[in-house]
């Protein structure tokens, strides 16, 4: 396959993905059904957003030209690759980037995202069998010339030892966070939630933390986030709530709630399902130096930086850890 058989493949898979084909409908409900944390909802958002944002010839056509990506690799290699499973097609990008460089692939798919990725890479077979020849899936990836493998901080500790003697990226647990002026919009806000709440915040571009400035009024937020109080009819979910609930009350701690959100103030960049932890400011230029030179951050919502409502929003050009995952490819000898 030379490159321009491979963007016609991939324009075709995410045609695919957008229709109402009866088997793709099959797969996703079968995802669903497979990880509670997956819903219908949530599947469906992760394929059209890889269909609009990734698989359009003009946007990959952009994305190669930057690159200079070859009809054929000068040297073939196998790139194992680790993919997460918090959200639907999360190791979509890395599959994606391997897959539009020429270069062969062996995937551990997780436990958690296992079925769409596989049915995916079917579907890319039947347009052209050679597929069947460059992407494998294996339970444990050996004789790899490179390996991206993403995971926790604690996990990434055995990617390290089992990989890093080779070129490698390896990702460790990452966040997001949003910057707010007190200024904002209704509208704004609205969008901001869909940056917090989508996928139940499980995903690394899930706003976790807040920063405002002091004073800052979060009646009209907790308001706004109630567009997400059906999510109490997933038990999952209200576990979690119920929960962190009862530790900020058995603690006596501050907290603030709308009956299916918590804020609460706290250092951490990382909060658990149904919280969303604050921090007050009062020198926003020194805030936004520490948090652009801060490792766990993904990306940063706010004026100036991700749009609100973008964050789970990712183009061919956001890449997972903020190392160019294309360039890495590309670098290989």
């Amino acid at each position: 396959m030379d490159l321009q058989e491979r963007i016609k493949m991939l324009v075709k898979l995410g045609n695919y993905m957008l229709s109402n084909d009866e088997e793709w409908i099959n797969i996703k409900e079968r995802s669903s059904r497979e990880n509670a944390w997956f819903t219908n909802e949530f599947v469906e958002i992760a394929a059209n957003n890889i269909s609009n944002s990734f698989l359009q010839e003009d946007l990959l056509q952009n994305w190669v030209e930057k690159y200079d990506v070859k009809d054929y690799p000068l040297h073939q290699k196998n790139i194992g690759i680790v993919m997460a499973g918090n959200i639907p097609l999360v190791g979509f990008h890395d599959f994606l980037c391997v897959f539009i460089c020429g270069y062969k692939q062996t995937i551990k798919a997780s436990s958690k995202d296992n079925v769409l990725i596989k049915h995916l890479v079917s579907k890319l077979a039947q347009f052209n069998e050679q597929v069947n020849n460059d992407v494998k899936f294996a339970e444990n990836l050996k004789g790899c010339d490179a390996y991206i493998a993403t995971g926790s901080n604690n996990s990434s500790r055995y990617f390290d030892y089992y990989f890093g003697k080779y070129p490698s990226i390896i990702r460790k647990n990452r966040t997001s966070v949003a910057v707010l002026t007190g200024n904002e919009s209704e509208d704004d806000l609205a969008l901001l939630s869909d940056d917090i709440q989508m996928y139940f915040g499980l995903g690394c571009r899930n706003v976790t933390k807040l920063y405002v400035p002091v004073g800052y009024d979060f009646q009209i937020l907790l308001d706004t986030l109630k567009k997400y109080g059906y999510y109490f009819e997933f038990h999952k979910y209200k576990h979690n709530y119920d929960y962190q609930l009862a530790l900020q009350m058995m603690g006596r701690k501050f907290y603030m709630t709308n009956d299916s959100i918590i804020l609460v103030e706290e250092p951490s960049l990382f909060s658990p399902v149904s919280q969303v932890n604050y921090e007050f400011y009062t020198d926003k230029e020194s805030l936004i130096c520490n948090l652009s030179i801060n490792e766990s951050i993904q990306c940063i919502v706010g004026e100036g930086f991700v749009s609100f409502g973008a964050a789970q929003k990712p183009t061919l050009f956001d890449y997972a850890d903020g190392l160019d995952t294309m360039k890495f490819i590309n670098g290989l000898k």
